[in-house]
């Protein structure tokens, strides 16, 4: 029984940093209607600033509680600069292109910066330091579940409530659904759509770069790749859950962690991504739209 709660926790560790970077694609293929796949590089930007930040701040001696914040929020503010450099570069200029164009730039803008990275930092793996420290009401229950993955958990649940009474309750979560629904409209009755997509795209990266200070303190080491592999299972989980929808990549997100974590626990971890992209595929065998997503009408 441990072990099978071992595994739970696992891999609901797994589907709350997947919900972190899936709630980046959902939310801008929801407002533009196009996947930004240079969201995983935002995501390895925000663990390597996060790194850069700690390893500084270790240095002059700070507290490790003030490491941890100033390392989210600076990783945070410089992830979400990318992200809106982004935007503006790879987007912006073919936002009426045919819709293969800015998805070819999305792909050479994530190659950019990978190599960016490789030659701004280096192509080995590197030490990160361990931000989360375990906790002393968690010792009956290391066997089971990690300090850090309880930091996880309820760091992923706090934004997504955060996300979620931004987007129903605020003027620009108004603005922002109003644009996800009908661009023209919203633009008709005076929202400022170029700014609302800029903000998305914001908000987005900045929610991959908390997710990649947690990954990286919790694995213990980054290299220039890590964002592959992770935006791939990222889009994967927001696919399964029905792209477009902010529940739906949550729970995608969650199916896909606890899919990987059984998978390796019962039967191999060499078989870890072919039992979920297993899952996707069947997924979008029998409900193309995934979980949550609607089925498009469109008028001819």
């Amino acid at each position: 029984m441990d072990y099978f709660v071992e595994l739970l926790f696992s891999g609901l560790t797994r589907g709350a940093i997947y919900a972190l970077i899936a709630l980046g694609y959902t939310m801008v293929y929801g407002i533009i209607g196009l996947i930004n796949f240079a969201h995983g590089e935002i995501y390895m930007i925000g663990a390597f600033t996060s790194f850069v930040v700690a390893t500084v701040l270790s240095i002059y001696g700070f507290p490790l509680l003030a490491i941890v914040v100033l390392a989210g929020v600076c990783a945070a503010i410089w992830s979400s600069a990318y992200g809106y450099t982004i935007e503006k570069l790879a987007y912006k200029p073919l936002r009426h292109a045919p819709r293969l164009s800015p998805l070819i730039s999305a792909i050479g803008m994530s190659i950019f910066l990978q190599n960016y990275v490789l030659l701004a930092q280096t192509s080995d793996f590197l030490p990160f330091p361990e931000l989360i420290p375990d906790f002393a009401f968690m010792e009956p229950y290391a066997h089971i579940v990690g300090s850090s993955d309880l930091v996880i958990l309820v760091t992923t649940a706090v934004l997504m409530v955060a996300l979620t009474i931004l987007i129903k309750f605020t003027r620009i979560g108004k603005a922002m659904r109003a644009t996800a629904q009908d661009r023209t409209m919203a633009m008709l009755v005076g929202i400022n759509v170029d700014r609302i997509i800029s903000v998305t795209f914001i908000i987005g990266s900045g929610l991959a770069a908390v997710g990649g200070l947690l990954v990286a303190s919790h694995i213990g080491q980054i290299n220039f790749y890590i964002g592959f592999l992770a935006g791939i299972k990222a889009f994967t989980a927001a696919v399964l859950g029905g792209i477009g929808s902010i529940p739906g990549a949550v729970i995608g997100s969650l199916i896909l962690g606890l899919t990987e974590s059984f998978a390796t626990g019962y039967i191999s971890s060499d078989y870890e991504d072919v039992f979920a992209f297993s899952l996707l595929v069947l997924i979008l065998i029998f409900k193309p739209s995934g979980i949550l997503g609607k089925a498009e009408t469109k008028k001819v």
